[in-house]
């Protein structure tokens, strides 16, 4: 089934390759943090002796390698390529190009990188990359490269993906000793590592609801508000008050982080004496939430 986008989705999806394209361009490939995927193989191609005699930069084998996998992609996945995977593989491309050409670095600091501060940059590198590529997977898009991989490795072989890819990216991490130096090398695994939780840690935080249950004597006051104020449904179920023997109603629903606070407060004055049990989730499957 086609993947439908409204404009909203769109410029979102546009903001978090930006925040990638920022985050490679100005953090990682000044200070040779090659964490893996397409732009920290570029970030070591750049830097061999062949590259920068002829001056092929970072931004320039991005865009060939990216172009060469969509055709790959495109030959070996079909429609499974999806079209904004493709888009935001080019755009993230073409961006890092435009500021390699428009906006050198040297200029704005009159050094190669923004600070003398490795840690600071890696940090920014970290999260910018990090952010941006959480909320193009929340939006289901991603900025392609190793994904691409990832799906002709699922596709035709038997190998444990997800294995396999960060295999390649400690590859990656690790030519840095070679390529740069040792200092080089231990940020670029620092960064690696980080990586891998700070994505799913975003993924987590940006996708996270609040599950209520509410043990209350008014469910009928209560369900109103649900229906038609938040516009949310739920499921409810007779209960007993152990203590009391006094008949209870449980009512279970979800909401938005956002509406939590108002849906607790609510609660709390139709029916003060509600025992409300408030938990974290950040995958909730069903109609107003993933499909």
């Amino acid at each position: 089934m086609r993947e439908k986008f409204s404009l909203k989705q769109f410029l979102i999806i546009n903001a978090g390759v930006l925040m990638v394209a920022i985050g490679i361009y100005f953090f990682k490939a000044p200070n040779g943090f090659a964490t893996g995927g397409v732009s920290g193989l570029a970030i070591i191609l750049a830097k061999l002796p062949f590259s920068m005699s002829f001056h092929i930069t970072q931004s320039m084998y991005m865009l060939c390698i990216n172009v060469l996998l969509l055709i790959l992609g495109v030959i070996m996945l079909g429609k499974k390529c999806g079209i904004m995977t493709i888009y935001c593989s080019l755009m993230l491309s073409i961006i890092n190009l435009l500021l390699e050409t428009f906006i050198p670095i040297q200029k704005i600091s009159g050094m190669p990188t923004l600070s003398a501060t490795p840690m600071l940059e890696l940090i920014y590198a970290i999260f910018l990359t990090g952010i941006g590529s959480a909320i193009l997977f929340r939006n289901k898009a991603s900025s392609g490269g190793t994904d691409i991989v990832a799906l002709i490795l699922k596709k035709h072989s038997s190998l444990n993906v997800s294995q396999s890819l960060l295999a390649t990216d400690f590859l990656i991490a690790m030519s840095t000793f070679f390529v740069y130096d040792a200092k080089t090398g231990l940020y670029a695994m620092l960064g690696l590592f980080a990586k891998v939780f700070v994505v799913d840690d975003i993924l987590d935080s940006m996708n996270m609801c609040k599950a209520f249950t509410i043990i209350t004597t008014k469910p009928d006051e209560i369900n109103n508000f649900i229906l038609t104020d938040m516009k949310h449904s739920a499921t409810s179920y007779k209960g007993e008050g152990i203590y009391t023997h006094e008949p209870k109603e449980i009512i279970i629903t979800v909401c938005k982080r956002s509406e939590a606070i108002r849906l607790r407060r609510m609660v709390k004055e139709i029916d003060p004496g509600a025992f409300i049990i408030i938990t974290k989730s950040s995958e909730i499957m069903g109609k107003g939430f993933q499909t």
